[in-house]
């Protein structure tokens, strides 16, 4: 029973990610947003809502590792197993100065997040830190949006009732598979002796990303390699500044120093990688699978650990 909560749960997530993304893409396009914008903001925090309510219920059941793992693990598979996944399909090529400012905000976030977490804990404070941090982020954007009215697409305005419904059908479904997932993998996790810590990184984390997997594969396939890219970016800086924020104002976060220590340097190094592969014009198909060899030694590894 345990096993298929587990599997309901992650099935609700991905349902329920993949219909709040429909939802809200469609209503993003109708306003004309730039395909990068609406990978960053529209996609890319919609894809992470999985990882927020889960990240929440879990603070709110005393797992404060699945919280903080689910975050940290998620931003490491972003970026290695989904980037290097659909790089594998169709190289990504993208100009640096496009990104780089977004780029430099997910590694100057992943500092933000070791600095804080040196006292062994995400205090409200450091909570509402993120949360401003991730307003200032949001006023950018939108402003990029209002001065670069010529990189708009250029497709139909008009709205369509159909995209409120999948945005609450997929909200809904979100709320129900996060109580799932973080009820399953909590008892999984004590059955099996195995921390709560390495569940959150691991299994939690690649299940809440699920919805980012299937945005960037087909993306790839559409040769979107801005909707990719910012589907991750955006995805990742929700994660820090969003996630983390609201988890740690609802309810305050006590970490494990792994975090301190490993987890987040390692995602820290994929991001700085992210940045080098990106400088020198995108990601290769050897680049891909080079990153998915290191995710999965990663894996490998934590399951040693």
């Amino acid at each position: 029973m345990i096993l298929l909560s587990f599997a309901a749960g992650l099935t609700a997530l991905i349902l329920g990610g993949d219909f709040l993304v429909r939802g809200a893409t469609s209503t993003a396009i109708a306003l004309r947003i730039p395909p990068l914008v609406i990978g960053m903001i529209v996609v890319g925090f919609g894809t992470s809502l999985p990882e927020l309510l889960v990240s929440v219920n879990a603070a709110l059941a005393h797992a404060p590792d699945i919280a903080l793992g689910n975050v940290i693990g998620s931003n490491t598979a972003n970026i290695l197993l989904i980037l290097g996944l659909a790089a594998v399909l169709f190289p990504i090529v993208s100009s640096f100065i496009e990104v780089r400012k977004d780029l430099i905000l997910v590694i100057l976030a992943t500092l933000a997040l070791a600095a804080l977490l040196a006292d062994g804990r995400l205090s409200r404070l450091d909570g509402i830190l993120m949360l401003t941090g991730l307003a200032l982020f949001l006023w950018s954007s939108i402003r990029q949006v209002d001065a670069d009215p010529q990189d708009n697409l250029m497709i139909e305005r008009r709205f369509r009732p159909l995209a409120v419904l999948q945005i609450a059908g997929g909200l809904v479904a979100l709320v129900f598979g996060a109580r799932l997932l973080v009820d399953s993998a909590t008892e999984l996790a004590r059955m099996a002796h195995i921390s709560e810590a390495v569940i959150g990184l691991t299994i939690v984390a690649i299940g809440t990303s699920l919805p980012e997997l299937a945005t960037s594969v087909i993306a790839a396939f559409r040769r979107n390699s801005a909707m990719s890219l910012g589907n991750v970016i955006g995805s990742n800086l929700f994660n820090i500044l969003g996630i983390l924020g609201v988890t740690a104002v609802i309810a305050p976060i006590q970490a494990d120093t792994r975090f301190l220590t490993l987890d987040t340097p390692i995602a820290l190094a994929a991001a700085l990688l992210l940045t080098a592969l990106l400088w020198f014009g995108g990601i290769s198909r050897l680049a891909g699978v080079c990153m998915l060899a290191v995710y999965v030694g990663y894996l490998g590894w934590m399951g040693l650990s």
